[in-house]
Parts: C-alpha cells; sequence; structure tokens
C-alpha cells in the first residue's frame, strides 16, 4: 500500500518519506521546478491541531444551541405576559370542568370593564362570575352553597379576595365626605366654621371666620354678622359684614388680636351670631365659646375647626353661680366621664390680689372619696370657660352607691383656696330635683353627652 520515495531539497539532507500510494500516483509526471505546489497536497496536519479544529467546531454548536433554547424560553415568556393585555374580543378558554364565564348575554365570549387593558387571567376563569354592569362583578346563581363569596365590597388579607382581578371597586377611590356639612343634631341652631393660628413671636392671635350653615332666623330674610369677643375681656370687639339673605353665609375674613404669650391659654374666644333685621336691631342666633388651650395653639400653624352654635342661658344666676357640665357612661368600657364646660355668675372674693377659678371633680361611693381631678385654672373671670373631660372607672354594680361631686374653688396666693360653690349628682341615695334627673338620664342614654346646667349650693365659711 506504500512505496519508498526520496525527496531531495537544496541545503537540507536527503530523508526518506512513506506517502501512501494515491499520494504517489499523483506526484508522478510533476516536474522539479513545480515540486513546491505538488508539495502542498502531501502536507498532512499534527494530531493536536485537528484536535483543536475539532474541539472549536463542536464548541460552536454546542453555544449555538444553547442560545436557541434560550431565546425560545425568553419567547415563550413573552407571549406569556401578552396575553394579559388582549382586547375584549379575546375569547376565553373554557376550563376543564366546563365552568366558565358567561356574560349577561348568554355569550362565552370573556368582556371587561371600559378602560381596563387587560381581562380575567385563565387562572380565576374557573369561578362563576359574570360582569353586571361596567364597575362590578357578581356571581352565577348555579350554586346555592357558595364556599365563600368574594364581592368587590369584602374585605380581607388576601387580594384575592377582595375582588376578581380585572375590576376594578369604585369604592376605593371615593373621596371621604365631610361629615361636619352633613350630620347636623336635632334641634342645632347653626354651625360656625372658623380657624386659629398663634403667632409667638408676634404675640398675635390670627382668627379666621370661614362660614356658618343651617342658621335658624326668626324670618325668612336672615341677615347675620358674626362679632368676636376675647374673653373675659367683653369691651371690645371685633366685628364682621353682614351678609343678607342666607342662612349658610360665607364670610372668609381675618381678625387680629394682640394677646401675650403668659396669658393667651386664659382667654377664651366667643363668636357670637346675630340677626340684623330691617330696623338694624340685632337679634343672637347663638354663641360659641371657644377656650384657648395649649394643645390647640401649639406648633404655630393654622387649625381649621368648626362648633355648634349654642342658645345664650336667659335664666339668671343663681346666688352663688352656675355650673354647667355633661354626663357620659359607656357600659362596654365602665367608663363614667364627665365634661366640665363653663361656669357663670361665680361670686369672687373681694379681699384677694390674684385671682384664679378651678373646678375640682370627685368620684365618691358611700361617702368616700375614690378619686379627685382638677380643672386648669382661669385667671379673674366671673364666667370662666374650661371645656376639659375627666374619665373615671366605675363597674355598673357600683352606680347605685356613686355618685360626683363638683367643687368650683378660688386660688388666692401660696397653696390657699376658697370654695365658691358646690353641686353633687348621683342615684336617689344622695340627690334629688335636677341633679338626680341628670344623673337618670345619663344611664338611659349610654355613650351620650348629656349636658345640663345646675346651681351651686351655698358654701360654708372654711
Amino acid at each position: 500500500a506504500h512505496e519508498l520515495c526520496f525527496c531531495v531539497i537544496p541545503g537540507i539532507q536527503p530523508r526518506e518519506v512513506v506517502l501512501p500510494r494515491f499520494c504517489l500516483q499523483n506526484a508522478r509526471g510533476v516536474k522539479g521546478s513545480d515540486f513546491p505546489q505538488a508539495s502542498q497536497y502531501w502536507w498532512c496536519l499534527p494530531p493536536e491541531q485537528v484536535a483543536l479544529v475539532v474541539g472549536g467546531i463542536l464548541g460552536g454548536l454546542l453555544l449555538l444551541l444553547l442560545l436557541t433554547g434560550v431565546s425560545y424560553y425568553l419567547w415563550k415568556r413573552l407571549c406569556a405576559t401578552f396575553t394579559y393585555e388582549e382586547l375584549s374580543e379575546t375569547t376565553a378558554a373554557s376550563s376543564t370542568q366546563g365552568d366558565a364565564l358567561c356574560p349577561l348575554d348568554a355569550r362565552t365570549q370573556a368582556s371587561r370593564p371600559p378602560g381596563v387593558p387587560f381581562v380575567v387571567p385563565p387562572s380565576l376563569q374557573s369561578q362563576d362570575w359574570v360582569p353586571r354592569s361596567s364597575r362590578e362583578w357578581a356571581q352565577v346563581p348555579q350554586d346555592p352553597y357558595p364556599a365563600l363569596e368574594l364581592l368587590p365590597h369584602t374585605t380581607g388579607s388576601n387580594l384575592g379576595d377582595a375582588c376578581v382581578a380585572g375590576t376594578i371597586n369604585p369604592e376605593l377611590y371615593k373621596i371621604p365626605e365631610d361629615q361636619s356639612e352633613a350630620d347636623f343634631p336635632e334641634g342645632c341652631l347653626g354651625r360656625l366654621w372658623f380657624s386659629v393660628e398663634y403667632q409667638q413671636e408676634a404675640e398675635r392671635l390670627l382668627v379666621g371666620l370661614i362660614k356658618a350653615q343651617r342658621l335658624h332666623a326668626p324670618s325668612e330674610n336672615c341677615s347675620p354678622l358674626v362679632k368676636l369677643h376675647l374673653l373675659p375681656d367683653e369691651r371690645r370687639f371685633l366685628q364682621s359684614k353682614t351678609k343678607c339673605r342666607t342662612t349658610s353665609p360665607q364670610f372668609n375674613e381675618h381678625f387680629v388680636f394682640q394677646v401675650s404669650s403668659k396669658s393667651v391659654n386664659q382667654r377664651v374666644l366667643r363668636f357670637s351670631v346675630y340677626h340684623v333685621d330691617r330696623q338694624r336691631k340685632h337679634q343672637l342666633l347663638g354663641q360659641v365659646l371657644f377656650p384657648l388651650k395649649k394643645e390647640t395653639l401649639a406648633g404655630n400653624c393654622r387649625r381649621v375647626l368648626w362648633r355648634d352654635l349654642e342658645a345664650e342661658s336667659l335664666e339668671a344666676p343663681s346666688e352663688f353661680g352656675d355650673l354647667q357640665f355633661c354626663l357620659s357612661y359607656n357600659d362596654r368600657l365602665n367608663r363614667l366621664t364627665v365634661v366640665v364646660l363653663r361656669a357663670k355668675g361665680l361670686r369672687l372674693r373681694e379681699n384677694t390680689s390674684f385671682v384664679s377659678v378651678f373646678v375640682k371633680v370627685s368620684l365618691m361611693n358611700h361617702n368616700k372619696f375614690v378619686k379627685c381631678k382638677k380643672t386648669s385654672a382661669v385667671l379673674g373671670s366671673t364666667n370662666p370657660v374650661y371645656s376639659e373631660t375627666f374619665s373615671f372607672k366605675a363597674i355598673p354594680a357600683e352606680l347605685d352607691t356613686a355618685s360626683l361631686s363638683l367643687t368650683v374653688l378660688q386660688s388666692a396666693e401660696g397653696d390657699r383656696s376658697h370654695e365658691l360653690g358646690r353641686v353633687v349628682v348621683g342615684p336617689y341615695m344622695y340627690t334629688r330635683g335636677r341633679e338626680l334627673e341628670h344623673w337618670n338620664e345619663m344611664l338611659s342614654k349610654p355613650k351620650e353627652l348629656v349636658k345640663r346646667w345646675h346651681a351651686l349650693c351655698r358654701t360654708t365659711e372654711p
């Protein structure tokens, strides 16, 4: 199969080369000048280079297969994503059990609310739901005993339990209504909106008069105006403009009171709403008393508030003054609440240089003191306003033997204090008359504040 051949190359020692027979046959007849071209056909690659070439070819094939697989996987994922953005004419695939979404017109075509760029996913199409309208979904009445009623308004920890995918619950996007303009109690004389801001550095009280609603005027043509007092100073006041022929006036006026930071917390802002008749006479429709507390004026920010108008008490004050407060009892929390509002007609002692008045509220059981709380002191006013709330723990079984004692005290220099008046409310064991009626009304109206005036009893000399 092989023959021996001698190759003579200038400058190189002759060697014996064994070539295959087909190479020798191709080399016959070749001239000496053509020997370099013929030697190219005789060249054979080493085994190492052959292995590298074969390995490169195999590696390229494997890389091509890998890129093809990754491209196919990404294409499938992209197609799965676009299935949720199909248009309304896309037909929903039926489930294996034969249950599918059925529109009201008995068609098998899935529909969606207008403006929603997706339909119900196939994983949720097995649930029996139909689009009742463009905003709500209802359940098909096939199963008389559904396991779980998945309505859009249902709240739950799982988002899928709240509403079916592809629907929008409009209740979640509604702006909550302002209850201050809708919830008016019975017998309400009207409601007043205002703003309060205190500038600490300039020592100025900025009051904004916003509006009033549902004023009860003596005639249909109501022309209201508002007077602002900073109590206890009743001589100076600021007045708004008169609004003609309206029971819901819009004022949008601003007023400034110059008051020091030391005494601002002892002041009370009073809004008096009047009706101006044709003879230019002022008839009082109601008033609002707003104590200036630290919590309200903190932060140097504007606070918008509203209060219901209260009728001015036409009764003359009693001999030693009157006290107004609210009572409420919560039977679930076993909590007795007392709100001390204000006092009027107090007889202060004239032989004191520094006068401040406060109220002490005491819970008693079998004429024994259980707990006492005090209001903040109001400087030198015979008509102080407090509006402070206190709570006491009392179980229902203790209400037959419990009572409340409210004592008005005047503080003097040092730790001395003088009692100006006192009122006790409680069951039949301790009280009679209006005090007993107030207590019984509190028990008959749980969780409601019952407000009343009470005359202070005669005090004893210390």
